[in-house]
């Protein structure tokens, strides 16, 4: 596979500068990072962005995720390996990510449940992390980056 164009992020400074505040910032409300790297896979995987699931691992992989629990994000409702906190922050990025799919694309029960883990500020990464990815996911996706390069 080739890419249509360079990354787009990579051809404008500017916003490479903005969106890496806004990460810095989503990393600073308190979430933590395991969960945000979690909703971050399964959104990339959901997505189909090979460039941000390649990546996502390596990422989490710094932060002390292990392999074991990567490989079982797409099948986290069935898999040991999560808290229910984990659960209910991957059934909000999964609800969020797909939102086309039912009438009430994020429905209360699910986010009662993440809200009963997680602090409003937490929440509000959470939120924010997946709306990102779902914006870098659309970007690459369309672009055809080639999966392997990390940041």
């Amino acid at each position: 596979m080739q890419a249509r164009i360079a990354n787009p992020a990579g051809l404008m400074p500017t916003a490479v500068s903005g969106i890496q505040q806004i990460l810095k910032a989503v990393g600073e409300m308190g979430a933590p990072q395991t969960v945000l790297d979690l909703v971050h896979q399964r959104a990339s995987q959901i997505n189909g962005c090979s460039f941000c699931v390649v990546g996502g691992v390596a990422h989490a992989r710094k932060h002390g995720e292990t392999d074991e629990r990567l490989h079982a994000v797409a099948a986290w409702r069935d898999a040991p390996f999560f808290t229910d906190a984990e659960r209910a922050a991957l059934e909000l990025a999964e609800c969020m990510t797909r939102l086309s799919d039912r009438s009430d694309p994020v429905p209360d029960t699910v986010w009662d449940a993440a809200a009963e883990h997680y602090e409003e500020k937490e929440l509000a990464a959470i939120v924010l992390m997946v709306g990102l990815t779902n914006f870098f996911n659309r970007v690459n996706v369309t672009t055809r980056q080639v999966a392997g390069p990390t940041w």
